[in-house]
């Protein structure tokens, strides 16, 4: 690929990027200190791409530079995973290797969802990162905000995702063997009758 069709490539991603988040022109304006037509000529394609614009857009999304000019994959292990999308959200692989924990990072849109709880083998872990998350795992039914870190058996019946009041990030480690992370902080509410660590289906360790 030429390096004309990689710029030609850098304003519908940067496009894309800033609607799947949910941030408008004038918003990501006044984080930038870029003019609002500025931004849309490099959105349209009318404005050349360069490295004084694309930096503080990169640090106002929080992504690296790669991200926004397609850099090709590399041989280095530390580079990002292509994102899949799936039912409507968004997945960055972080591992390479097939089987055992696997680590992603998913960006969940604002949206109204109805929960669809469901069930297999394995046992999770959840760090959200940004926004406010949906999480309903058997009857508890919470929101999860930035900071905030849940551990559970996925053989109970769960399900995450948008409060409806914007989009929300999280980083995701799944062990499908049963595999599991430990949270070690004290939990932010007290816990009811019968409640303790460890227990699969509870929430069992939260950190802020």
């Amino acid at each position: 690929m030429s390096t004309d069709d990689v710029l030609a490539e850098v304003g519908p991603r940067l496009r894309r990027l800033r609607k799947d988040r949910e941030v408008t022109l004038a918003a990501l304006s006044e984080t930038t200190g870029i003019s609002v037509s500025t931004l849309s000529r490099l959105e349209s394609g009318l404005r050349k791409p360069s490295l004084e614009l694309l930096l503080p857009i990169a640090q106002a999304h929080q992504v690296p530079l790669d991200e926004l000019v397609g850099a090709p994959p590399v041989g280095d292990p530390r580079v990002r995973s292509a994102p899949l999308e799936r039912h409507g959200r968004t997945f960055w692989p972080l591992t390479r290797q097939p089987g055992g924990l696997q680590a992603f990072k998913v960006l969940v849109p604002r949206r109204e969802e109805e929960p669809e709880p469901r069930t297999h083998e394995g046992y999770e872990w959840l760090y959200v990162l940004a926004g406010r998350l949906r999480v309903v795992l058997g009857d508890h039914d919470v929101v999860m905000s930035a900071g905030e870190a849940a551990e559970f058996d996925t053989r109970v019946p769960h399900w995450f995702g948008s409060t409806g009041e914007g989009p929300a990030e999280f980083l995701s480690l799944f062990g499908p063997q049963g595999e599991r992370m430990h949270v070690r902080a004290r939990p932010r509410k007290a816990r009811g009758p019968g409640q303790r660590d460890g227990v699969p289906g509870r929430f069992t360790g939260w950190t802020k």
